[in-house]
């Protein structure tokens, strides 16, 4: 009889998701899926509004990365009132995003995937959390994490008024812009943001890097696949977070595609299984071949670390720095290693502080010329950012009277749907043995492989409830043999 072990709803991310693991009679792994249970939702009732509500309401889609959803949304609306933008709103929306994005890789490195790694994968569940990696760090380095995360939001709250579901980009800009005075209290925390973001790195090395346990499990663990990588890159090839063309490359390093937002649809599809709400996206023009690796596979990355292996180089110079270093270490790149995932969020963290130091300096960044009024409708709209967890898509449509017929999101979690599943089963078949019980260790190493793309099941499934128990229960010849639950 075949044996089945659940992990519902997994820890430590945004959403709800569970994982069962299926075994043969001998204990070893038949099959694993790795299922989103939750309702998707937010393309059907945003029909019907006005198109330029659309920004602020899709911003409630999650409350983890709701400027991701802001600004992917607003460039969407820019595009169905004719795309024109003036320079200094492409400015402030950057430097609002780069905070952004400084505060969520904070929360996530510090708070979701440290533990694993600070206090050990196989270590005490009741110690494995942010309480525990602040006991093994000092509470000197907890009070830094916590106030560089306070300082990111506090960036965006002046910039756009809120650091939360946002109401600030609007057509053809922005409602406000930056006055001398609010620019005066942002600029010394950018400095000290930036001093984190070497803390971190350092912290890292000395962590992780100083354990040959975590990098033996980092370069050759069963935390790899062989598929292909995206991300957004500038004119010149460099790693760019609101703008630019996405750039799919193989995992050799081959660029296969690179296009503007308006042509997504030529190039990425989605397959739906019965046993998920999730979709799977995939390379269009190699059609969906299923959950096979390869050179020739369809299947895609978006992570921090896609974006670094598509690039061909960072935008600023300490960045720079610090991403040859990591790939020199990771042995070159492009890079499997999903773990090292992590490492590269530090890397952008450097690049989000260099751009605002640049932003701080800007002589513009205090004017007043951040809106033009659109003149036109032209009906349809696509905006493609980089949002933390990957390439994020908001194509929408609307009639003349600027009323929202059609929305598609395609997220970085839906995104990574495919590999996360596929990762999952490859750690749970090297990890669960025959003739030897799955303990909490183990299934903590299995939840590391989806981990490691910081997923938002929020985001991708567009769920409502806002909850996180947590319940583990483990089959033994078709019947229940062990349960834990959590805040159920």
């Amino acid at each position: 009889m075949v044996k089945k072990i659940s992990i519902d709803p997994i820890s430590r991310l945004e959403g709800h998701g569970k994982i069962e693991i299926f075994l043969d009679d001998d204990g070893s792994v038949k099959d694993c899926y790795f299922q989103i249970p939750e309702l998707r939702g937010f393309e059907r009732f945003v029909v019907g509004r006005p198109i330029e509500e659309l920004p602020r309401i899709v911003t409630r889609i999650c409350g983890v990365c709701p400027a991701s959803h802001h600004m992917a949304g607003a460039k969407a609306v820019d595009g169905c009132f004719g795309g024109e933008l003036p320079p200094l709103a492409k400015k402030l929306r950057d430097m609002y995003y780069n905070a952004h994005y400084i505060h969520s890789h904070i929360a996530h490195f510090y708070a979701l995937s440290a533990a694993d790694f600070v206090c050990g994968p196989t270590s005490d569940p009741a110690t494995r959390n942010i309480l525990g990696v602040v006991a093994k760090v000092g509470l000197e380095v907890g009070g830094k994490v916590i106030k560089s995360r306070a300082q990111a939001q506090r960036i965006q709250q002046l910039i756009g008024g809120r650091f939360t579901h946002l109401v600030w980009c609007i057509p053809g800009g922005v409602s406000k812009g930056i006055k001398p005075e609010e620019l005066a209290e942002i600029k010394p925390m950018v400095d000290e943001l930036y001093d984190f973001t070497q803390f971190s790195l350092k912290l890292f090395k000395d962590v992780v890097l100083g354990n040959k346990e975590y990098v033996e499990l980092i370069l050759n663990g069963p935390y790899t696949l062989d598929v292909q990588n995206m991300g957004l890159v500038d004119e010149n090839n460099a790693v760019n977070f609101y703008d630019g063309k996405v750039r799919v490359v193989d995992f050799e390093g081959k660029e296969i595609c690179k296009y503007e937002p308006k042509d997504y649809m030529n190039n990425v599809a989605e397959h739906v299984e019965p046993w998920s709400y999730l979709k799977f996206p995939y390379l269009k023009t190699r059609g969906w071949n299923g959950f096979v690796e390869g050179i020739d596979s369809s299947i895609y990355i978006a992570t921090p670390l896609s974006r670094l292996n598509v690039a061909d180089k960072m935008a600023t110079p300490k960045a720079q720095e610090a991403y040859e270093e990591m790939f020199e270490t990771l042995g070159g790149k492009p890079s499997k290693a999903f773990l090292a995932a992590h490492w590269a969020r530090l890397v952008e963290m450097v690049q989000n502080a260099e751009t605002l130091k640049k932003y701080v300096n800007d002589p513009e960044i205090t004017g007043d010329n951040y809106r033009v009024i659109p003149q036109k409708i032209t009906g349809e709209g696509v905006g493609i950012v980089e949002a933390m967890r990957g390439t994020l898509t908001h194509h929408y449509t609307c009639d003349q009277n600027g009323i929202c017929t059609s929305a598609n999101l395609i997220v970085g979690t839906t995104n990574n749907n495919a590999p996360m599943h596929m990762v999952t089963k490859k750690v749970a078949s090297a990890m669960i043995k025959p003739g030897k019980e799955p303990d909490q260790g183990i299934l903590n190493m299995i939840e590391m492989a989806f981990r490691s793309f910081d997923p938002c099941f929020s985001c991708a499934t567009h769920s409502l409830p806002g909850q996180m128990p947590l319940e583990v229960k483990i089959f033994k010849h078709g019947e229940l043999y062990r349960e834990f639950k959590r805040g159920c």
